[in-house]
């Protein structure tokens, strides 16, 4: 093996050989079974470093066998998952990124979109609906449509938060929103309660003169806390930055992110996402004096 090739590289090496080799009727769920391995390691990875330089390798393989099956729903989401996962990954980083990671979340709803729209055909084109049909069909939605509800409503909201100084991308909170308070609605304890981390977020994109809701967005990060059972940390650093900063609470700020740098970020299919808060959650305490 060469010297300096990491895990992540020789796990994405491995399924690119699979594909390039092997045989058609073999190649599918092998690459299922796989990929599906890849995932549950990069999820429970804790050098995010590692991660984020192997996932471009492995994207492009799945654009590669989603070109020979465009209609396969299956591989359209764990696609649009990954995208959406890849551009979180890069949120907060270097300026010069911000446009990557506005290309990736633009992908990720697009793949989304994609998905949904084969699963069912009332939700082909939402986007290109104005508000009130688009009101009525995602209230029809029903339990069996949960899955496909979360993957738009997930990217949609990572497409928005990529593009939130574009006052277009912000002006469609109102619809995800709508999305995401839906799927509370039908079963609020779908995915241990994630989506309301979700709703936190889209309640704090905009401060208070502006529309937000702080005072709602503070209740969806603790609902989120409580249902999650404090295992996914991100959720506290999430409730720092967009919550306590917006609001200059600067005890409940420190409090939440020492509660992160204190915890044990060994959670299975959680450990990248909490290695990657505790990150986080140093920068922010590191800049508190600066910004209270």
């Amino acid at each position: 093996m060469r010297k300096g090739l990491n895990m992540g590289k020789v796990l994405v090496l491995s399924l690119v050989l699979l594909y390039v080799n092997g045989c058609s009727f073999f190649i599918s769920p092998a690459l299922e079974e796989l990929g599906g391995n890849l995932q549950q390691v990069m999820l429970d990875s804790d050098d995010p470093d590692t991660v984020t330089e192997a996932i471009p390798a492995y994207l492009l393989l799945q654009e590669a066998i989603l070109a020979s099956d465009p209609e396969n729903i299956a591989l359209l989401t764990s696609t649009a998952r990954l995208y959406a996962a890849y551009a979180a990954l890069l949120t907060d980083q270097d300026a010069d990124r911000v446009e990557r990671t506005e290309r990736l979340s633009n992908k990720a709803l697009l793949l989304a979109s994609r998905a949904v729209c084969l699963d069912k055909e009332q939700f082909c084109n939402l986007q290109a609906l104005n508000y009130a049909n688009f009101a009525a069909i995602i209230e029809e939605a029903e339990s069996d449509d949960l899955d496909s509800l979360y993957l738009l409503g997930t990217a949609w909201a990572g497409w928005i938060m990529a593009h939130k100084s574009d006052w277009n991308a912000v002006a469609q909170l109102a619809q995800v929103k709508l999305i995401m308070s839906h799927i509370v609605a039908l079963d609020e304890n779908y995915r241990q309660g994630e989506v309301y981390l979700y709703l936190g977020l889209l309640e704090s994109i905009l401060p208070a003169a502006l529309g937000g809701k702080p005072d709602l967005a503070k209740q969806y990060f603790e609902k989120a806390r409580t249902m999650t059972g404090g295992r996914n940390l991100m959720v506290l650093v999430f409730y720092a930055q967009h919550y306590a900063r917006m609001v200059f609470d600067r005890e409940l700020h420190d409090r939440l992110l020492k509660t992160v740098m204190a915890a044990d970020p060994q959670q299975k299919g959680l450990t990248l996402i909490n290695t990657l808060a505790q990150q986080r959650a140093a920068e922010l305490l590191q800049s508190a004096d600066e910004y209270f």
